[in-house]
């Protein structure tokens, strides 16, 4: 039954994947179906952006100590786990000013055991795969349009969700759709994306930041952001889940959203830029409250049996990022959230601090190479430890019982270009110090080899 099983995957993989080819080569052969009479001007000669991404990341970690293990606990002796992702980036200029996107997208695999365990987990590719039987969705579908308020013109990166060139130094800039809040929020030049730069969630964004999402790292809503050559401010209303870490978004929004609030000053320091980041959200949601799952059943605490709308949940985040040399940079994060009820959607962190450093010359001065180390601390609530320790469980820590002290984690990692520009190859090793909070439990050492293709 199990060979039968893994058989259905790979078939469904192969069908898939295939799939996603056919759509990447009638994406990018636009050009040619131009030239056909039959396709009105009005279609074939707007303005365009086409690029591809593909990701798989393979991980494992050697056997270490483990008294006692729970439900959500890392597995002591595991095989390599593998996630693979890959996006069509699709953008159309529908007007001067005016874009829309579409993103379809492919995801299979998971993380170590399944994704829980760690609460600042190590492959920040594994939160957008869900189901680890491969499936395509539509990852992004949002229309932006842009206010230009005057201003020197600025020259825009034509990159993947890029169609338009040039923007005034002052506008504002409507979004509304489906996309991940990590668009547009938190974003940071040295640690930002865990498909090319550091994978562990907790360096990747505010790990304290419960951010609106469904499984895959997506959700509707909409967006309005005013820019100026020295500070931008962003505010974002945005679908939560129905259930912690679901797939499905809750329609009763006013019971159910989150609001993301963000500002952003430029700066220089001896001629280096550096950019500042102050980020507040509020979330209410159907949540359950680790208190009251504790006065119900002292000793197997079930936060799920508190649900109900009119809980929230509060929280604030700093990021920092600064240009140290030609080839250096920092960055820094710190955040934290009320911890009075349950983590809704992105892991289980109420406290958390990160610092690193990014060498983008690589360590043999290679421009194309890149090698980073990344520190961070995570933290819970008093409310949240006393829930674990109780033998309550998360979404995705529970060892049963818990031992607490704070989650630390160190990574290293080094990107290699080869073959062509676009095709990169990092190896990365993290250190897991207390994992999901227990001092139990651990250390625990992961290897990784992150493939990652842009076209």
């Amino acid at each position: 039954m199990a060979t039968d099983n893994t058989h259905a995957r790979l078939n469904r993989f192969n069908r898939s994947f295939k799939t996603l080819l056919w759509l990447v080569g009638f994406s990018f052969s636009q050009n040619a179906l131009a030239q056909i009479p039959l396709i009105p001007d009005s279609i074939t000669n707007l303005n365009t952006n086409f690029h591809f991404q593909l990701t798989t990341v393979t991980q494992g970690h050697p056997s270490f100590a483990a008294p006692y293990t729970g439900q959500n606990s890392v597995v002591q002796d595991e095989p390599e786990a593998t996630t693979l992702t890959a996006t069509i980036f699709w953008g159309i200029q529908l007007g001067k000013f005016s874009e829309l996107y579409l993103n379809p997208e492919i995801a299979g695999g998971s993380g170590i055991s399944s994704a829980k365990g760690i609460a600042g987990f190590t492959n920040g590719e594994a939160f957008r795969v869900g189901n680890p039987a491969p499936s395509i969705y539509m990852a992004r579908m949002y229309f932006s349009h842009t206010f230009n308020l005057g201003g020197e013109e600025e020259d825009l990166s034509l990159g993947a969700n890029q169609v338009i060139k040039t923007r005034s130094s002052r506008y504002v800039q409507l979004v509304f759709g489906k996309f991940s809040i990590a668009d547009f929020f938190d974003k940071n030049s040295y640690s930002h994306d865990p498909r090319s730069q550091f994978m562990n969630w907790s360096l990747m964004s505010n790990g304290a930041w419960d951010y609106p999402a469904n499984v895959r790292g997506y959700t509707w809503g909409v967006m309005v952001e005013y820019g100026n050559p020295n500070w931008a401010a962003r505010i974002a209303s945005t679908m939560v889940p129905q259930e912690a870490n679901g797939d499905v978004m809750d329609t009763r929004i006013s019971e159910a959203r989150s609001t993301t609030l963000e500002l952003e000053r430029r700066y220089t320091i001896a001629s280096r830029p550096g950019t500042f980041r102050l980020l507040g959200f509020y979330t209410q949601a159907h949540m359950g409250n680790y208190q009251l799952a504790l006065a119900q059943n002292p000793t197997a605490p079930d936060i799920t049996s508190t649900r109900t709308y009119g809980r929230y949940k509060y929280g604030m985040g700093l990021n920092v990022e600064q240009q140290v040399g030609n080839n250096y940079g920092m960055f820094a994060r710190a955040s934290w959230n009320d911890g009075q009820n349950e983590t809704w959607a992105f892991t289980e962190i109420d406290q958390s601090a990160s610092i690193g450093i990014v060498n983008k010359a690589g360590l043999i001065r290679k421009a194309s190479d890149e090698f980073g180390l990344g520190l961070v601390v995570n933290g819970i609530s008093a409310d949240h430890r006393a829930y674990l320790k109780s033998g309550g469980y998360g979404f995705m820590i529970g060892d049963g019982k818990l031992n607490y002290a704070p989650e630390m984690i160190f990574e290293a990692n080094y990107k290699v270009n080869l073959f062509y520009q676009g095709f990169w190859v990092t190896p990365d090793y993290q250190f897991v110090v207390n994992p999901a909070y227990n001092a139990d439990r651990g250390p625990i050492h992961l290897f990784a080899i992150r493939v990652h293709i842009e076209l």
